[in-house]
């Protein structure tokens, strides 16, 4: 699936579920899993750590060849900004980076300026 969104992707999600205190955090990814469930915590098989995720409406449909939904999952790698401030990303971001606070249910989130940090944040 492709990380970066657009809200026609997200037609069916009913509630955002963050695992951990987002305030905090300058950016989270997000893309689209594929997962056997509507609701409940996805599993994770990435490396770093899962930090939210979308449970979707009672409406939303199943994949017809795989049975499987698709869900918002939103995660860091272990060389992001909260885990290496100074690292790869102390300016910029990766591409589908979003500020959390900007997340809502069926509202793909926005690079702002505290996502993108620093030249690359000026550059718009």
């Amino acid at each position: 699936m492709s990380s970066l969104l657009s809200d026609g992707d997200l037609t069916h999600e009913a509630q955002v579920v963050w695992l951990e205190n987002v305030g905090s955090l300058d950016y989270v990814r997000q893309t689209l899993d594929k997962t056997p469930r509507r609701r409940n915590k996805p599993r994770y098989a990435r490396d770093g750590r899962m930090v939210g995720y979308t449970e979707l409406d009672d409406s939303a449909p199943a994949d017809p060849d795989s049975g499987l939904y698709r869900r918002r999952v939103f995660f860091l790698l272990p060389h992001d900004r909260d885990n290496q401030p100074d690292g790869i990303y102390h300016e910029g971001a990766p591409g589908e980076a979003v500020d959390p606070r900007t997340i809502r249910p069926r509202k793909v989130g926005e690079k702002t300026p505290r996502s993108q940090r620093g030249p690359a944040a000026m550059s718009g």
